[in-house]
């Protein structure tokens, strides 16, 4: 990979570069690097502003419009820009050269990147997410951590990190004594064939309120967890058989929602290392025996206590995290490692952090935390009092898509119009979700999810399917014109805002992942389908004269380029038809 290809500027660090130049042109002690532009919504205003006149009057001494004029005073203005505007107070709005801008255009629409710049290649980052405790049926409350993992996993991966995405499960702990004693009292072999899940948790249950209210059984409970532990044959054999059964399960439904990882390692693998990693906590002085415990002392940054060894000598998840650390640093060498979990966590991982920086573990540390999904009531359970499990929200996705689809493409093959369905059903539930911000509480609706207009994931794969059929319907008119052999061409601002918007990809996915935010994209996407409609709308296609209607077909198709990755990056699929 060249290194001019490796380090292309998106438009918007082009242009922020360019008026960087130019305030540092005008006032030599200014910082090139602090001066920035924003798009701009109206083509009255230009493609672009540039609003640091104003911020920078306190510090310059003088009237924004006065700064204003000696940076465009001193700027060598540069191929890409047209004409600078002075606004208001002092804005300095940004019109782009239309040939530049359909050069660049052009450029990008011939990328398989898009123009999106491969700022990590050489570099490795570790993701921790899905991470369910296993044994128990997957539920709703589920679903956004693999949803949101996989997504900023995918932008990651398109800017060429090396992501190595680990599904940490939860397989050790008090709930394998919990379950084994459960499996080995009541356990339904016939029940555990038909649905292993299902019986898994009811075992876990009817034990769990056993050990509630006997301390005879609780004791037996904790028992076999020790045996466990310590390596008992028997109980190591039951242990390794919930495992490979939850295993399977957790991959089949994450296969459903697209989702794979590239380890599963979960807790059991790190259990060897733990006593080698409290030893290291007290040898470098990190952690300290108090009242018969191993705490680590976080005062200096105002954290509370972090136990790693309990006084019984038992170890717990802040141990397990920590030995998972060590290992991850050991092995893979990544600049950063990032968990996605829920809000509860947040305490746990500041500690965990903490600790591993004292460890001088020199890592970029991340915890990207996400509120809870609900239904409209409220909560995530059903009539019977168990939560709504996330099979059963992905069946009734498609289920109502395929309704959908059988009403608007009734000749469609039956195969085909489930194969449709279950796209736009696990796309719909997915992006419901990705559109929100994460630490944000979803409230899920199906009404919305599921909706061919507004922001949801049926409506933009409805309109990648619309711009499908504009290009069949040119082909078969045109059948001898290739469109690619004309020019882009801008005769309305509406084209240009078209174009500026597509070529504002690469700094939406830049921005989406440096903010670990699905939902950065999803606006984008929303947004260039509203601004494709309006462009769609208000000019004319196939009747346009030559050149001018070949211009609008390739628009059409670098909008529809642009959707579908977007869309892809999201792990979500773009049928040809809806």
């Amino acid at each position: 990979m060249s290194e001019q290809n490796k380090n292309r500027a998106t438009l918007e660090e082009m242009l922020a570069q360019a008026m960087g130049r130019a305030f540092v042109a005008a006032f030599p002690d200014l910082t090139p690097s602090n001066i920035s532009v924003t798009a701009t919504t109206q083509p009255e205003f230009g493609q672009y502003q540039c609003n640091n006149a104003m911020s920078l009057a306190k510090q310059l001494k003088q009237k924004p419009r006065d700064i204003a004029q000696k940076v465009l005073d001193s700027m060598t203005m540069p191929a890409s820009i047209e004409r600078i505007d002075i606004a208001g107070p002092g804005f300095l709005n940004i019109h782009l050269e239309s040939e530049w801008l359909a050069d660049r255009l052009e450029q990008a629409g011939a990328d398989d990147r898009i123009g999106v710049p491969p700022v990590g290649s050489g570099r490795t980052i570790v993701m921790d997410y899905g991470s369910p405790n296993i044994t128990k049926p997957l539920h709703i409350g589920h679903l956004r951590s693999p949803n949101i993992g996989s997504a900023i996993d995918r932008m990651y991966r398109f800017l060429d990190y090396k992501v190595i995405a680990d599904n940490h499960l939860g397989d050790w702990g008090t709930q394998f004594g919990i379950t084994i004693m459960g499996y080995r009292h009541f356990g339904d072999q016939k029940a555990m064939e038909e649905d292993p899940m299902q019986e898994l948790e009811r075992v876990y249950v009817r034990s769990y309120e056993n050990s509630r209210e006997d301390e005879e059984w609780l004791a037996q409970c904790r028992e076999e967890l020790v045996k466990l532990q310590g390596g008992d044959q028997g109980n190591r054999r039951i242990w390794k058989k919930f495992v490979e059964l939850s295993v399977a399960e957790v991959d089949r439904l994450y296969s459903r929602m697209g989702v794979s990882f590239d380890i599963t390692r979960g807790e059991s693998y790190y259990h060897d290392k733990l006593s080698a990693t409290v030893e290291a906590l007290e040898s470098k002085g990190v952690a300290r025996e108090s009242e018969g415990a191993l705490v680590a002392f976080l005062d200096e940054e105002k954290l509370e206590p972090a136990i790693v060894r309990k006084s019984d000598g038992g170890f717990n998840y802040a141990t397990t995290d920590i030995a998972t650390v060590m290992s991850r640093v050991e092995e893979f060498e990544p600049e950063m490692i990032l968990y996605i979990t829920d809000e509860r966590q947040q305490l746990h991982f500041r500690q965990i952090f903490a600790i591993c920086r004292k460890l001088g573990h020199d890592v970029e540390f991340q915890h990207v935390w996400f509120g809870l999904m609900r239904m409209p009531d409220g909560v995530i359970k059903t009539r019977t009092g168990g939560a709504v499990k996330l099979e059963q929200m992905l069946d009734e996705a498609e289920s109502r898509a395929l309704a959908v689809v059988k009403e608007s493409s009734p000749e469609m093959d039956e195969q085909q119009q489930k194969e449709v369905a279950r796209a736009v059903g696990i796309g719909a539930v997915k992006y419901a979700d990705l559109s929100q911000n994460p630490q944000s509480v979803v409230t899920f609706t199906w009404d919305k999810a599921m909706a061919l207009d507004g922001n949801s994931g049926p409506y933009l794969q409805y309109a990648c399917a619309r711009i499908s059929s504009v290009r069949d319907k040119y082909s078969e008119r045109f059948p001898d014109t290739d469109p690619s052999e004309f020019p882009i061409v801008f005769t309305e601002d509406i084209e240009k805002m078209l174009a500026v918007k597509l070529l504002q990809f690469p700094e939406t996915i830049l921005r989406a992942a440096r903010g670990f935010k699905p939902s950065t994209l999803t606006d984008y996407l929303y947004d260039l389908a509203q601004t494709y409609s309006t462009f769609y709308q208000n000019v004319p296609f196939l009747k346009a004269e030559e050149g001018i209607r070949e211009s609008r077909v390739r628009l059409c198709d670098i909008v529809a380029k642009v959707l579908r990755q977007g869309l892809s990056l999201l792990g979500i699929e773009t049928p040809e038809r809806i």
